[in-house]
């Protein structure tokens, strides 16, 4: 994990660059390099060692003149070096190197090779390519300035005030100068037409729990993220089982504004049925409130939901890394695979509710991804995914559709994924933990924090400014005065209008409150109750 910065093109100078690449300088804390190729293009690495602790220090060199950097982690690169690139000499024990070894063996065709999380950079003389996961799991930005000079970094911070113009890079796809973007991953999940697979419980769970696997491979530290609900307790419960034996106690880590938020009461019930070395973390809204700026700062968006939880994601890493551990393992993509958001109730088709899946897998990079990602980093630890692995979506979304939507089972959301590991002889998590109602992030960390920002957001903006807001901020104009705050602040950091352009809002489809809180929906179980003066309550 790290943060890479590339400026392809003569003239930049290497000083600047390399300043401009400590300004991800927690991406990577334990390292930082600079290399500068022989036709002027700069690359700088900052990271995070994970793997190979001694050698594997980036950029990396191939065995011609190549060099590549990466961020993230290729899980089966053992298996790369050992067959495809068996005839290769590695100058490290890497995962990363396996990179520009492939680029030399296959040219610009072998981003399918990889099964991991990656943003990475090649450059070989005059030709290179840059490339990014399927999902979208690690980040990446690209940019052109005014001499020409193509950019490519894993935040923007690094290249908003050197561009022209820039925007997000597509996960799923490579970029060289001769093909510009190539979209390499198209697997047959994204046609709806294609969810004809039968269920099969013992499949899902197989691939799940290898899924998992693959991503316990680490030199540091691991630990998991446990809110409480059905997916990060699924990961601790897997994870719980695969390293049971290792002589390891598996830390555990929620966050709530007190021992009595809905996250935290549930995480302590599977932390104790799992036997973790559980860490239960408080804050208050008032430090929520403070480390406001700071977030949006790193998280480098607007969106409602994804600053609402980015705040107590922010503040669960940092206890997180103080502990010492490097890796975390997190539960995001359920939701979107299985069609857990509670609107997804209201789906009017088969048809319509398997699109919304396919939807919101293919745009997790403009929230949940974006939002793991970065206040993770923003601390030196990494987030991997298990739910997102090629494997587990190819067997997943391809389920026909009228064997998952909730509406044919009595309205639990992801009946499937529960009912696959609902094993009573050997059972995975308890009952009420297994078939715990959906509830959102934001919202578990205990009610009081939405509410209360919300009325905080609505006292530091007047009706003056709402009134004006779509003249201040044409594009994408916040409807809220908490929208207003949020974009005011990531305005005062990134006032570009590319910088605006690359943020996607989150609102839930079919119902008729559009607030992002799980509570805005009906079916919430608290949904009846007077719970806010915020508007949320329906």
């Amino acid at each position: 994990m790290s943060g890479l910065l590339a400026v392809i093109g003569k003239g930049k100078d290497p000083q600047l660059v390399k300043e401009l690449s400590k300004r991800m300088a927690y991406r990577g804390p334990d390292e930082s390099d600079l290399h500068i190729m022989e036709n002027g293009s700069v690359i700088c690495h900052e990271g995070l060692s994970v793997i190979d602790l001694q050698s594997g220090k980036q950029p990396i060199q191939g065995t011609s003149k190549a060099w590549m950097i990466h961020d993230g982690e290729i899980y089966n690169y053992e298996e790369l070096k050992n067959t495809v690139l068996k005839e290769h000499s590695f100058r490290t024990k890497s995962d990363s190197e396996v990179i520009v070894h492939l680029y030399e063996e296959f040219g610009y065709k072998f981003c399918n090779m990889l099964d991991g999380a990656f943003a990475f950079v090649v450059i070989n003389g005059d030709d290179y390519i840059a490339g990014r996961d399927p999902i979208g799991v690690k980040p990446l930005y690209y940019g052109l300035d005014e001499r020409g000079r193509i950019y490519f970094s894993s935040e923007m911070k690094a290249i908003a005030d050197q561009c022209k113009s820039f925007s997000t890079f597509p996960p799923g796809h490579y970029y060289t100068a001769k093909t510009g973007f190539v979209k390499y991953y198209q697997p047959e999940y994204e046609d709806h037409k294609k969810a004809v697979e039968s269920l099969d419980l013992k499949l899902i769970r197989e691939t799940l729990i290898e899924a998992t696997r693959k991503r316990l491979v680490s030199n540091v530290p691991l630990g998991v993220v446990l809110s409480g609900g059905l997916d990060t307790s699924l990961v601790s419960s897997i994870t719980s089982r695969l390293l049971k034996g290792n002589g390891e106690k598996l830390h555990s880590f929620s966050i709530g504004l007190d021992a009595n938020a809905p996250d935290n009461i549930a995480a302590r019930k599977a932390a104790a049925f799992l036997g973790t070395e559980h860490h239960e973390i408080h804050f208050s809204v008032e430090e929520g409130v403070q480390v406001l700026e700071k977030v949006i700062y790193h998280i480098e968006t607007y969106d409602i939901i994804s600053v609402r939880s980015g705040v107590p994601m922010y503040l669960l890493s940092k206890a997180i890394a103080e502990t010492g551990i490097k890796v975390v393992l997190s539960g995001e993509g359920a939701d979107e695979i299985f069609g857990g958001h509670l609107y997804f109730r209201n789906a009017p088709s088969a048809e319509e509710f398997q699109d919304e899946t396919i939807e919101r897998v293919q745009k997790l990079f403009t929230a949940d991804l974006l939002r793991v990602d970065k206040t993770t980093m923003a601390h030196g630890l990494e987030a991997r995914i298990p739910f997102l692995d090629k494997d587990f979506l190819d067997v997943a979304i391809r389920i026909k559709t009228e064997e998952k939507q909730p509406k044919n089972y009595d309205g639990i959301e992801k009946y499937i994924l529960r009912k696959a590991f609902d094993t009573p002889e050997d059972p995975y998590l308890p009952s009420e933990i297994l078939w715990r109602q959906k509830e959102q992030f934001s919202d578990g960390v205990g009610y009081n924090w939405i509410d209360e920002l919300i009325e905080y957001c609505s006292s530091q903006v007047s009706d003056e400014q709402m009134a004006g807001a779509a003249v201040e901020f044409p594009y994408n104009s916040p409807t809220t005065k908490e929208a207003y705050l949020f974009r005011s602040i990531f305005h005062k950091f990134y006032p570009q209008v590319s910088a605006a352009q690359t943020v996607r809002k989150w609102i839930p489809k079919w119902q008729d409150n559009q607030d992002p809180s799980g509570r805005a929906n009906a079916a919430h179980v608290k949904a009846g109750a007077e719970q806010s003066k915020s508007g949320i309550t329906v």
